[in-house]
């Protein structure tokens, strides 16, 4: 919010603001110090709701662009999609194939920790930062790929409209474009979410812990108002225990989209290991976009079967071999 600076002209208008009001509640029962109080009070609101409606993070400061969902429904981007709403909002394009794949996982996930208040008191938003390929149709895909519900939405809309949004938002990073053509291969990975009204904003990973994200969502930026009043004893709490390597990265890179003993986005791993030949197994992990497209017959199979393409996650050998490690035991232990 920003300051209130009162001047000699202030000033001059209390007095006679403060004269009126005399004169006119003189006969009210109150006394001359209980005016004085309540106008001082009337007076200072009006000035703080002036100066939040004219703040930074208002409809001045954010553009009030034309964007298009995955549906042709045409939607202004301040006044229908932000305005006094809480927002989770990412910039993807359709055919990425590292982080795209992961963030709209990860979104999604969030999203079903949260329930039914996503589109009732908190919104997602993911805009195409390709929108000549991304038509809504594309679009419309793309997220029933994912078996996304019709409580969040997908959108596309002028190219430039879109960069200038990004910027307003503190997610377009220039030293990725070249020439004219951003660098789609190697765009920013960004998730940001916030509450308009009051200002609050904050960018996230996509390789942030789901319940991390959903209490921010549903907490933090609602100024905890839903928290419950039920309170838990810490002698309930559940033993920690320390997670080796590979499970800290298949948390962060992989659950998402993958289960043991249930499909999620992607096939059941409980046994993986042992199912797949280890060797195919590990470039997997590590390539994947580049078997997709030398047409290896188990990798088309699998993208024919769930309709998204495994992402690349930049693997280390050091990180599969981690992973690895990690299906195999957590295999074992489930079947104990």
């Amino acid at each position: 919010m920003k300051k209130i600076y009162i001047t000699r002209n202030f000033y001059s208008t209390l007095v006679v603001t403060l004269l009126v009001c005399n004169m006119a509640l003189a006969h009210d029962g109150k006394t001359h110090e209980n005016q004085l109080v309540d106008t001082l009070q009337a007076v200072t609101t009006d000035a703080v709701v002036n100066a939040t409606k004219k703040s930074v993070w208002g409809e001045n400061y954010f553009p009030n662009s034309t964007l298009i969902t995955q549906d042709g429904e045409r939607v202004k981007f301040f006044d229908d999609l932000i305005k006094d709403k809480v927002v989770a909002i990412n910039f993807i394009f359709t055919s990425c194939v590292d982080s795209c794949p992961l963030e709209t996982a990860r979104m999604k996930e969030v999203g079903e920790i949260l329930g039914d208040r996503v589109g009732k008191d908190i919104f997602f938003y993911s805009i195409s930062i390709d929108p000549e390929t991304d038509t809504p149709a594309v679009l419309k895909a793309y997220k029933e790929k994912f078996k996304i519900g019709s409580n969040w939405k997908f959108l596309t809309g002028d190219k430039a409209d879109i960069i200038n949004i990004r910027k307003k938002l503190g997610l377009y990073l220039e030293y990725l474009q070249t020439g004219e053509e951003e660098d789609l291969e190697n765009h920013n990975l960004n998730l940001i979410i916030g509450n308009q009204s009051t200002g609050r904003w904050m960018k996230s990973s996509p390789f942030e812990n789901s319940y991390i994200l959903a209490s921010q969502l549903g907490d933090w930026l609602h100024n905890w108002k839903t928290v419950t009043a039920a309170k838990n004893s810490y002698a309930e709490a559940p033993q920690l225990r320390q997670l080796d390597p590979g499970e800290k990265l298949f948390r962060t890179r992989c659950s998402s989209c993958h289960k043991f003993g249930e499909e999620g986005v992607g096939p059941d791993l409980l046994a993986v290991t042992e199912n797949r030949d280890h060797v195919w197994l590990k470039r997997w992990l590590k390539e994947p976009d580049k078997m997709l497209a030398e047409k290896d017959p188990l990798a088309v199979n699998l993208f024919n079967q769930y309709k998204i393409s495994m992402p690349n996650m930049r693997l280390s050998a050091q990180d599969v071999d981690d992973i690895i490690t990690y299906m195999a035991l957590e295999t074992k232990r489930l079947r104990l």
